[in-house]
């Protein structure tokens, strides 16, 4: 991103031309940036609560009395027969960046003995599936995909949440490529594919092993690959003939036909790129259905060629040197509390997983009272007069109205960063454009600052951030081999040491413990689960619990809007309008027999919680689907609720993450309810 700058004021931010991936643009969102960082409710000095917790009424406060009120607080907690543990940091993403997400913090609060938090809330069942597959997070090189002669765009909504990748898209369409999406919804990036294939949710790797039983029973897979490169493929062709289409179809509710179809097309192509997302992984099978899907393309052999194989993240190939950076051996040993079960945390005298009550919350890079599931939860834990909670923020979040502390952070244009990427190989800096706006600070400076005035006094903890930039990149992967500091000051950028095509098991090499490609995996079978790839349904369902599902006909999707990256970008005036207000996408089958008439308000219920929005009734989504673009700020909301008052706080089969997309709801109109 470039940074045009007048009088010290940022006026325009826009896409580096010269970055081979990014190309000169910049997503809907981050357009938007400047007036983010310039908004009128930004937050530009420390307060401290004044009302009753949640009223979002503060008095403003110099950063000495705002550090002494959480040195002494969170002294007193550690020095307390609760001890240190009863203390628990709460970040996710926000910044996207190494420096001020994941040094200083992870440091102090190491040093101090605090709670470790598992950072579950986006990625971590696809993870784990596409390493006890793969062996590690990366996959075809996306920069290939103009060799491709098929893409399947499966579980991702491109055009929204990964524009940059849509150029190669298009370069692979001009060489003869077809172009299919396969997903619950009929998004925007649907509607501009050669095909849309709707799926019921969470079935996704019931088709893959649809399209297996095809490749296999017609044989158009790569027998010398398997041989070679892979592991457990006489008991992969055998659990793939559990599933024809047949029976595919009853279960993913696409045609047996057209699976028989798409699984020819598959397999007659010679570099088939697949690119999946975090969405299709956010339900009971998650982590099976991406280690699942990420079987096919060693089944057909397209691993050996530009343009073919299977992504769902870039990540693993950026080796940084996260033990230097974060110091985890810094820490004693102490428990660990998934983000995602905030509200059990909140509200329990263990935590959920034994030792003290939570008494003190410290949230940066997060919003959880608008993005954590079963948001009743986690509100009701928010409220206790007991917690003291400390937010650092750029706005007054859902989450801060609910803080004994809020500080002001910096945004991008104002501090230093290092940033690596889910979808390509570059390493970016993140340089300060301006000045920090009014007092704030980075989040690296306030975890120096809180460490300073607590007395702690480790080296670690006087590091700056451009020693920080230098310690990540201090590491003995040979894939940032060239890639320093000052490499990244000359351009701002730079591709890590991969070649180009980047071809990772072309010939084999999976970096997992058999060298293989695993379809058995002795790992998953060692902690009791199904060591073979397979299918297993969403915990809601009617396959799973059908008195559940007689109750609760609807499985929602609450994945972000076009305008919003999860809860980020919502205050934006621009943003907010394009969005509109909280709505949800119903198909006519659904809405006629109950009542739903499009523009009108309806309620979504079920055991959990309620929210209210518009309807759309549309045929963009299948019938027993319905879709709320998400993640709304409850204050921007006619009921004060969003989607997260339905969610769950149960757990993926693999990696411990979230079910937010295995949630059976009933819609009613609201004048039903009056």
């Amino acid at each position: 991103m470039l940074v045009t700058i007048k009088d010290g004021r940022a006026i325009r931010v826009a896409g580096d031309p010269d970055h081979p991936f990014t190309r000169g643009f910049l997503c809907a969102k981050v357009n938007r940036y400047v007036e983010r960082t310039y908004h009128s409710g930004r937050l530009t000095h420390p307060l401290r609560r004044i009302g009753r917790k949640g009223e979002g009424r503060f008095e403003r406060i110099t950063w000495n009395d705002a550090l002494d009120e959480i040195a002494a607080r969170l002294g007193d907690i550690a020095r307390s027969a609760d001890g240190p543990q009863a203390i628990l940091p709460y970040s996710y993403s926000g910044t996207l960046g190494l420096i001020q997400g994941d040094a200083m913090d992870h440091r102090f609060f190491h040093l101090l003995g605090a709670s470790m938090l598992d950072r579950t809330i986006c990625s971590a069942a696809g993870g784990v599936g596409l390493r006890m597959t793969l062996g590690a997070n990366i996959g075809a090189d996306p920069e290939g995909m103009p060799e491709s002669d098929l893409v399947l765009l499966w579980g991702t909504n491109t055009l929204t949440s990964n524009p940059h990748l849509w150029p190669f898209v298009r370069a692979a369409r001009e060489r003869g490529a077809r172009i299919i999406a396969i997903d619950p919804l009929r998004t925007r990036t649907a509607d501009q594919c050669d095909e849309w294939i709707p799926i019921k949710p969470g079935t996704d790797a019931a088709l893959a092993l649809g399209i297996m039983h095809v490749l296999f029973a017609e044989h158009l897979e790569d027998t010398d690959y398997l041989e070679r490169y892979t592991l457990g493929a006489p008991e992969m062709r055998a659990r793939a003939a559990e599933y024809p289409p047949e029976r595919v179809a009853e279960i993913t509710g696409i045609p047996a036909a057209r699976i028989a179809a798409l699984a020819r097309e598959y397999g007659r192509a010679k570099a088939a790129f697949v690119r999946i997302n975090y969405g299709l992984q956010r339900h009971g099978g998650g982590g099976m259905a991406v280690r699942t899907i990420a079987c096919l393309p060693a089944i057909t052999g397209h691993w050996r060629r530009a343009g073919g194989g299977v992504q769902l993240s870039s990540s693993g190939n950026f080796q940084f040197n996260r033990a230097k950076l974060f110091r985890p051996d810094l820490s004693p040993p102490v428990r660990t509390i998934n983000m995602i079960r905030l509200g059990e945390a909140l509200n329990t005298q263990d935590a959920g997983v034994g030792g003290p009550p939570v008494r003190a919350l410290v949230v940066y890079n997060s919003n959880p009272a608008a993005v954590t599931p079963d948001r009743n939860e986690v509100v009701r834990g928010l409220a206790r007069e007991d917690l003291f909670t400390v937010v650092m923020e750029h706005f007054q979040t859902d989450t801060a109205d609910w803080a004994d502390i809020v500080l002001p952070a910096t945004t991008q244009l104002e501090h230093w960063d290092v940033h690596y990427s889910y979808g390509h190989h570059y390493v970016t800096l993140n340089r300060p454009s301006i000045e920090p706006v009014g007092e704030c600070k980075p989040n690296s400076e306030i975890f120096r600052l809180i460490a300073a005035r607590m007395g702690i006094d480790h080296p670690v903890m006087r590091d700056d951030d451009l020693e920080l930039i230098r310690q990540a990149l201090d590491s003995e992967s040979d894939k940032l081999t060239g890639v320093t500091l000052e490499t990244l000051l000359e351009k701002g950028w730079s591709r890590l040491n991969v070649p180009r095509p980047y071809l990772p098991f072309a010939e084999g090499g999976f970096p997992t413990p058999s060298g293989k490609c695993e379809f058995y995996s002795e790992r998953l079978a060692s902690m009791g689960l199904d060591g073979l790839a397979t299918y297993s349904p969403p915990y809601e369902s009617v396959t799973s619990s059908p008195e559940l599902a007689a109750r609760f006909p609807l499985s929602l999707i609450s994945s972000p809007a076009h305008q919003f990256l999860n809860s980020s970008f919502v205050n934006v005036d621009a943003l907010r309008r394009g969005a509109r207000e909280p709505e949800l996408m119903i198909h006519p089958d659904d809405a006629t027999p109950r009542a739903v008439l499009n523009g009108t308000r309806v309620e979504v219920h079920n055991d959990r919680g309620r929210f209210s929005a518009v309807a759309r009734v549309s045929d963009a989504v299948s019938e027993g689907t319905v879709w709320a673009p998400s993640v709304w700020w409850t204050k921007f909301s006619t009921d004060g609720r969003n989607a997260n008052d339905t969610t769950s706080q149960r757990e993926t089969d693999l990696g411990h993450g979230p079910v937010f997309y295995d949630n059976l709801v009933e819609v009613s109109p609201v004048a039903a309810q009056d």
